[in-house]
């Protein structure tokens, strides 16, 4: 009986991946596209490798009548799936699951736009402009600009275009990182409750990021300065994208520190929650990041009191 509702399980999450796939033709993509390693992750922790195979080769037929574009994308969100499932199989901590996963998904957009730059010709700097400037176009309109007294000339739509290139490894790693973290956050109670037991996150509070952080902020700033001094983009694209990373890794950080003061001193547990949404949204906060790294705030709150 369990047998029979653990493959009844097995094959509605197959049909689940069935139908994320088929999405990503459709306006539902820009959606669908986090939740698309879910199924995957799923049926193979909780499968024996030849069963997994035997789930995905309807699906893979299925997709081939509608279309032979999505036997690529089967493959795309099937090896990062088998990365992270695989590290759940071997009962890896979830930090290391997340990593593996991101790091997965991100090496192959980075092979696509190789492949699709050296084969295909494919020009993503051409298509982000054409991109930009469809969306801008409304600005550049005479009777909006008008109405709003508002200027919009070609110079700054042209300077938008090229900031949103440079940014695209940033976008790409902050992408992989979301749909591996959405993954985990969905996936984990489900394989729960399939008799699979996998680890979860520590608690906020012991949240911490490697200390040679601070390091890689110097380094970020003289990426910064090296950058302004010159006109090559190469720079400007590693200053753009490494300090984003940097300050995000700082907020990581200040946000655990406010749930670990919050448990030190015994607050609300509402309050480290707002502190948390604070961080995002008062870009200075993350000193306290900066700051709970370089010097033992934690070990001085947490030591006794003579």
């Amino acid at each position: 009986m369990n047998l029979l509702k653990f493959s009844f399980k097995s094959a509605v999450w197959s049909v689940v991946y069935l139908l994320l796939l088929l999405s990503l033709l459709t306006p539902l993509s820009v959606l669908a596209i986090f939740f698309m390693m879910i199924p995957g992750v799923i049926l193979f922790a909780s499968l024996p490798v030849k069963s997994f195979i035997w789930h995905l080769v309807p699906v893979a037929i299925i997709l081939v009548i509608f279309s032979p574009i999505y036997l690529l994308l089967l493959l795309l969100f099937t090896l990062p799936a088998i990365v992270m499932g695989n590290a759940y199989k071997k009962k890896k901590s979830a930090l290391f699951a997340l990593m593996a996963g991101s790091g997965a998904m991100l090496a192959e957009y980075l092979l696509l736009l190789l492949i699709g730059s050296v084969i295909f010709q494919f020009d993503l700097s051409s298509y982000i402009d054409d991109v930009v400037r469809l969306t801008i176009e409304p600005l550049t309109n005479t009777s909006s600009q008008m109405v709003n007294g508002f200027v919009w000339t070609p110079e700054m739509t042209q300077d938008v275009a090229r900031q949103t290139q440079l940014m695209i490894p940033f976008a790409l790693v902050v992408t992989s990182l979301v749909m591996a973290l959405i993954t985990h956050l969905i996936a984990r109670p489900i394989l729960n409750v399939m008799g699979v037991v996998v680890p979860k996150f520590p608690p906020v509070r012991e949240w911490r990021m490697p200390r040679a952080l601070i390091w890689y902020y110097f380094l970020a700033l003289l990426f910064e300065v090296i950058s302004r001094q010159s006109d090559g983009t190469y720079w400007t694209m590693i200053a753009m994208n490494l300090s984003p990373l940097i300050n995000l890794g700082f907020m990581i950080q200040a946000i655990g520190f406010f749930f670990f003061l919050s448990h030190a001193k015994k607050w609300n547990p509402v309050v480290p929650y707002l502190l948390a949404a604070a961080v995002f949204f008062i870009g200075p906060l993350r000193i306290i990041g900066i700051i709970d790294l370089a010097f033992p705030l934690r070990e001085a709150i947490s030591k006794p009191k003579r």
